[in-house]
């Protein structure tokens, strides 16, 4: 218990936009970016001259957060918005291919987006449970075809899968039929993206050179909550600000203690390799043959037949 509660009142961080160098000629997508944590993420590799795409729907959102940051921040780099919807699979391809016009390269994809408790019955444009689509199956295509870029992705998980997710991490048939129960379908996307980041991790790593890995960025009081507005009153002696919580994001992003000998790793708030996982979610995200229960070579697999009509 004593790891979770690190988690809820985590250690100051030791490692912020001080601790890292500029940014400039390097080039970065973070979905979500224009609200919440993934925003101050941008506004801080701006600062430090990072070529920064903001990846999301709403074209306005987007250009109203760039217009924000750039009077905020005196000098940076470049911010730029990338049209995606994550819940429409047949509309990622043509994102990919205009990022692709523009840059040659891709040094960290940051799966910042997401959705939560959305009222029950809420699906994709393709049929798909939303949080599932929007969580991992939109970003399992975005990741996908943007593999021959990439130098490293981060996979936004929660601590609400160490707390809450039935052992073994996922019940493979709650993926084709989700419960009436949109906290149990969080929290089975939030699984998701940590086996898929352990999975990417194990299949690209070595042969790609790509890192992967999955952040609890630590609990931010932000739009994440629109659908539970009620969560905030509740838990708001557990909320920091999603400044704060953004140095979870950058330390996954951009640490230099982040290498091929623990790729896949778990980061906890702010900023930390856990090294005290549930040994069920280290089982899952490990093959058979080497010990593990082949639950995230699953999902992985799960990813790939519900998204191979749009590569």
């Amino acid at each position: 218990m004593g790891a979770q509660f690190s988690q809820f009142f985590p250690p100051r961080p030791s490692f912020t936009e001080a601790d890292f160098e500029s940014q400039s000629g390097n080039v970065f997508i973070v979905t979500g970016g224009s609200s919440g944590i993934g925003y101050e993420l941008v506004k801080k590799l701006y600062q430090k001259g990072g070529n920064v795409y903001i990846a999301g729907r709403s074209e306005d959102k987007a250009r109203a957060a760039i217009r924000e940051i750039e009077s905020a921040v005196s000098t940076g780099g470049k911010l730029n918005f990338l049209f995606l919807e994550l819940d429409d699979l047949s509309s990622i391809k043509a994102s990919v291919e205009e990022f692709k016009k523009k840059e040659k390269k891709l040094n960290v994809l940051w799966h910042n987006a997401g959705v939560s408790q959305p009222p029950l019955g809420s699906v994709s444009k393709q049929g798909y449970e939303l949080q599932l689509a929007t969580n991992c199956l939109g970003p399992f295509l975005l990741t996908k075809l943007l593999l021959p870029l990439l130098e490293r992705v981060v996979w936004t998980s929660s601590q609400i899968v160490e707390l809450s997710a039935p052992k073994g991490g996922l019940v493979m048939s709650e993926l084709s039929t989700p419960p009436r129960d949109r906290t149990r379908n969080y929290i089975n996307s939030k699984t998701g993206n940590l086996l898929l980041a352990a999975e990417l991790a194990r299949r690209f790593g070595q042969s790609h050179g790509i890192i992967s890995v999955a952040v609890n960025p630590g609990a931010a009081n932000t739009d994440l909550f629109r659908h539970t507005p009620w969560m905030p009153y509740v838990a708001w002696p557990l909320l920091y600000t999603a400044e704060k919580a953004s140095n979870s994001q950058f330390y996954a992003g951009l640490s230099s203690d982040i290498t091929a000998e623990n790729n896949g790793c778990y980061i906890i708030p702010w900023g930390r390799i856990s090294q005290s996982m549930r040994k069920d979610l280290v089982d899952a995200t490990k093959q058979i043959g080497d010990g593990g229960t082949g639950r995230a070579e699953g999902f992985w697999e799960f990813c790939e037949e519900h998204t191979k009509a749009y590569v």
